[in-house]
């Protein structure tokens, strides 16, 4: 079986508090709380892990929180790089409706030494798997003292050493910084949001998804996996486009779903095909039913495999199909 790597360079812990009613400046207590060991990559480890894949998680955490990671549910998974202080936390609060409000913390500077610390663990990790994929997953941190962003130079350079395909999973200045020269990376993973940043128009239609998409597969990506939020994700390369969208049983927590959908079509994308299935169909029908399982959870690590959920799949979509307001930018 194909092995899958994660890197988290900027490790989290999770904090998720349940309420009734969120109302600005006024006191709130919790009805419930939970606290995990999450950043996106680790996040996707645990969702692979759920689906039997053969997965280790590379992760930066603070010296002060490694005790806790090593006792949590995702400990088997994690190859903690351990960098003085705390680790970030990241807030989410759900409503009674439903609603997810989060708020993360700024992304710490990374030393040097700890992002050679990343590089090395990554190598190790690949090393000991047969045609591996790597995933970045995330926020990427500062080098201390320099103000640039971490070298993904250094990233692709240890996973075509170990023969690794490379999916990358980011946003902001990351993701900006890697659409100057994506050409090498296998699978890029961008919400409708970034989607059209990256292209720098409005998409209010699958057609407009497409587009922007196969925009970036021709600066050298190999697929694009488009994240439309409750209008489900569109998969396109060079010359084919194939939609997914899977039904939630309830919706308890967003945050996670788009990690989870990323596992689900790696999953997809690696398992045994039956001799008649197209691999590009199987992958983008996976992505939506973990999607779709993610957001049942009441956290953001997936426990299980989805049962009972089914992807609606259409391998020549309506591209002039009108997004929601929640799938469009």
């Amino acid at each position: 079986m194909t092995g899958i790597v994660t890197l988290t360079a900027a490790g989290a812990i999770d904090a998720t508090y349940r309420i009734a009613t969120l109302r600005r400046g006024a006191f709130t207590r919790a009805e419930s709380y939970t606290r995990e060991v999450s950043g996106k990559g680790v996040n996707v480890s645990a969702a692979l892990a759920a689906g039997g894949a053969d997965t280790a998680a590379v992760v930066v955490l603070g010296a002060d929180d490694v005790r806790f990671a090593r006792c949590g549910l995702t400990a088997p998974l994690l190859r903690i790089v351990e960098v003085p202080g705390a680790t970030r936390v990241n807030t989410s609060i759900i409503d009674a409706a439903g609603a997810t409000t989060k708020v993360n913390a700024p992304t710490p500077p990374l030393s040097p030494e700890a992002w050679d610390a990343a590089i090395s663990a990554l190598g190790a990790e690949l090393a000991a798997r047969t045609d591996p994929w790597l995933v970045v997953s995330g926020s990427l941190p500062e080098l201390a003292e320099t103000g640039a962003l971490v070298d993904l130079a250094d990233v692709r350079a240890v996973a075509r050493q170990h023969g690794a395909r490379i999916a990358v999973d980011t946003s902001g200045a990351a993701l900006d910084a890697l659409l100057t020269d994506p050409a090498g990376i296998d699978l890029l993973t961008p919400n409708a949001e970034e989607l059209s940043a990256a292209v720098g128009r409005p998409l209010g239609s699958l057609g407009d998804v497409a587009t922007a998409a196969r925009e970036i597969v021709s600066r050298g990506v190999t697929t694009v996996l488009a994240s439309l939020g409750a209008d489900g994700l569109i998969a396109v390369t060079a010359d084919r486009a194939v939609f997914a969208r899977a039904e939630a049983p309830f919706v308890a927590n967003t945050a996670g779903a788009g990690d989870a959908a990323l596992a689900g079509f790696l999953l997809g994308l690696t398992r045994e095909p039956a001799a008649s299935a197209d691999p590009l169909t199987v992958a983008a029908a996976s992505a939506a039913e973990w999607g779709a399982h993610a957001v049942a959870h009441a956290s953001t690590i997936v426990a299980g495999p989805p049962v009972g959920i089914r992807a609606l799949v259409e391998t020549t979509p309506d591209l002039s199909r009108v997004l929601t307001d929640e799938g469009e930018a």
